[in-house]
């Protein structure tokens, strides 16, 4: 008598667990290119949340990096799941064949995820040198959603799942690698006409980032002009956003500037009661005649709504900041 041999339970769970991982997934990083959009601050224990998204390495093509994340997750939980809505009786034949061809791309995209999370890993730890608990979490998902892929199935043929890790991690390692090798490169960036606005290493306790750029006469009498027409700037001495506020200002002219700290450790007055009692909830935000303006402000929005009459040619004047 032939005894049928039963399914291992992870053959028959694997595709729902993938598809559960990869959801996370998605609406992490779903969360976090609506921060990066908006230039809001993070839901995170640590400030190094925020300095990683407002790094270099966040922005591929001009883009959230978290957007292109969120693209690969939805990818994967729709070919982890997909299957499963076919009958496995009446629909029999289309759901194998659906399986089949699933597998392959599961197993293609966890590993071309995984080498390019353990490339983002290289960049946290050696280059940015931060810890954001988002970025860890997502390379844990691409780990589990391979050794799922791999152990969820029986495989007929193991080299299968060797040559395609070895192509696919090649063609991934070779695309990152070409993706981001101007960032954070002197020469690319001296040959720019954009001034570096993110901030890179981490910042010193209380105080922040240093201004690398300087001011032209035109930053220096807006400065002024706002502190004089009573503007305020709500700041904390962590956010990459706010460094990224007083380079467009530059060094000289940010000192004119009516900054208000926000965090209880930071050395310049905290006044943390003041920014409470202002409604403040992401930095910086500015308050001009009364309304707040939250996020990084272009020097001319800034001169617009606070009526600055004074020259315009501001030196500090990204591409990515014009009207």
């Amino acid at each position: 008598m032939n005894r049928r041999r039963s399914t291992p339970w992870i053959h028959r769970w694997s595709r729902v667990l993938i598809g559960a991982i990869a959801i996370l997934g998605a609406i992490t990083t779903a969360y976090l290119t609506v921060v990066k959009f908006t230039q809001g601050t993070t839901a995170c224990p640590t400030k190094s949340c925020d300095l990683v998204l407002s790094s270099e390495y966040a922005t591929v093509f001009g883009l959230p990096l978290a957007l292109f994340g969120f693209i690969a997750y939805a990818g994967m939980a729709t070919c982890a799941l997909a299957p499963l809505a076919f009958d496995p009786v009446q629909k029999k034949d289309i759901r194998t064949k659906l399986e089949n061809t699933t597998w392959l791309l599961l197993l293609a995209g966890a590993i071309a995820m995984s080498v390019f999370s353990g490339y983002l890993m290289y960049l946290l730890f050696f280059k940015i040198q931060a810890t954001c608990i988002y970025c860890l979490g997502s390379a844990l998902f691409s780990v589990s959603m391979l050794v799922l892929t791999i152990i969820g199935r029986n495989w007929e043929d193991i080299g299968q799942i060797f040559f395609t890790a070895i192509v696919v991690g090649m063609v991934t390692l070779i695309g990152t690698l070409g993706v981001y090798s101007n960032a954070n490169n002197p020469v690319a960036n001296a040959n720019s006409n954009t001034p570096m606005l993110s901030p890179t290493g981490q910042p010193k306790p209380g105080v922040g980032w240093d201004v690398t750029t300087t001011s032209g006469e035109a930053e220096i009498q807006l400065a002024r002009h706002l502190t004089k027409s009573g503007a305020k700037e709500y700041v904390a001495w962590w956010c990459p956003h706010c460094h990224e506020q007083k380079q467009l200002f530059g060094k000289e002219a940010y000192k004119e500037i009516n900054a208000i700290e926000c965090d209880p450790q930071g050395k310049s007055n905290p006044s943390p009661d003041l920014c409470k009692a202002a409604g403040i909830q992401g930095y910086p935000t500015w308050q001009i005649n009364g309304k707040l303006y939250p996020n990084v402000q272009s020097l001319e929005k800034l001169a617009q709504i606070s009526g600055y009459q004074g020259p315009r040619n501001f030196k500090n004047f990204p591409q990515a900041f014009q009207k």
